[in-house]
This record gives structure tokens, sequence and C-alpha cells, in this order.
């Protein structure tokens, strides 16, 4: 629907950098149109004093000057003839998007649903290593988290029996740990509807 007077984004040329609005790209516009180069230059440095306003977190940054010199030159699509006053050859790379990242392989089923699959590797890890400190403290993160895993998806039960028992049977009788004596730490229980919820947050 066209409403005569309405001007809509969506109508609109697409921003080149939409964190600094379009009243900034038409001002970069108007630089690029203007007659002479000290004009130019006069209103490119203007510009980038307004555009550091627009973002100013970009001052956390140890070149943010740089920074807003790049990112005037990519708004002007290359075409602001001025003296920079900041090599701007590799402005393009700020918008180059890295390559996605792969999925993980499916290594078969994952047979314990509870734990999951970081679990089982954990369990293979421990019943290969040599005895520790380290595997010491590792046998102490997975067993609390072995615990934390049933509390969430085992409807509140946290048993320190079972953690024992499934350390032991997961790592082929490697780990063995008392539960009376292992120092498990602090896990608060939850009701059903807490549980619910977290489910729901997933």
């Amino acid at each position: 629907m066209n409403i005569e007077g309405l001007d809509y984004n969506t109508q609109r040329e697409p921003l080149m950098m939409p964190e600094y609005g379009r009243e900034i790209q038409k001002m970069v516009d108007h630089a690029i149109a203007l007659p002479t180069k000290e004009e130019r230059q006069i209103c490119a440095e203007t510009i980038v004093r307004l555009m550091i306003t627009k973002v100013p977190q970009l001052r956390e940054n140890a070149d943010y000057e740089q920074t807003l010199w790049d990112h005037l030159y990519l708004m002007s699509r290359k075409r602001l003839d001025i003296d920079w006053p900041y090599d701007v050859a590799g402005a393009e790379k700020i918008l180059s998007k890295p390559e996605p990242m792969p999925l993980p392989q499916k290594r078969g089923h994952v047979r314990l649903r509870h734990y999951g699959r970081l679990m089982e590797e954990l369990f293979v890890q421990l019943r290969d290593m040599p005895d520790g400190p380290e595997r010491d403290e590792l046998v102490r993160i997975t067993a609390n988290q072995m615990k934390r895993d049933l509390v969430t998806w085992g409807h509140g039960s946290m048993d320190d029996e079972r953690v024992a028992s499934d350390l032991a049977r997961f790592t082929d009788g490697s780990v063995q740990i008392n539960p009376s004596r292992f120092n498990f730490g602090r896990i608060e229980a939850m009701d059903s509807a807490d549980i619910q919820r977290k489910k729901r947050r997933k």
C-alpha cells in the first residue's frame, strides 16, 4: 500500500552501516557530491566526529579512529575522494563473514540420554587416564555434573549411590568412588515444576 507523503524504510536503499543511521548516510552521500576536495575533506572530518556520538562504545577500542574512517570509506562505497588520514585499504575485511562452522558428525546413538555425549566422552577419558591429581579433579567434576544431570533429567532425584554406580559402570570399573566419603558439591533439588520450566527454556 502506497500512501502519498509516507516514506518507509522498506522502500529505501539498504544502509551499509545501519548502526549509524540514515542521517549519517545522507551526510556521506552529500560529502561525495561536494565539488572540491577541500570541502569534502572538511565534511568527512565532521561526519567522523558525529559517527563516534552514534556508536560511543567504539572508544573502548585502541584503534577506534581507524575503525571510524574504515566505516566512512565503506559507507561512501569507496567513492569519497579525500586525503584519508588512515590506510583504508583493508576496510572491506570488516564486512567479511567467517565461514560457517560445520556441524559435528554424528557418532552413533547417544546411549545415556540423561548424561549426554560430552559425559560419554569424559567416561572414556577417565577410563584411560593415569592416576594422579589431574584425574582426581576430573573425577570430582564429572561426578558432580552427573549429579546435576540426574537432578535435571531424573525428576529431581540425585542419588549419590547411583552416581557412584554409573561412574564405575561407564568407565568399565576404572573409577570407583565411595559415596559416603566422596566430596560432592552442594546441589539443590528441584521440584517437578522447576524441572519442567527448565526443560521448556531449552
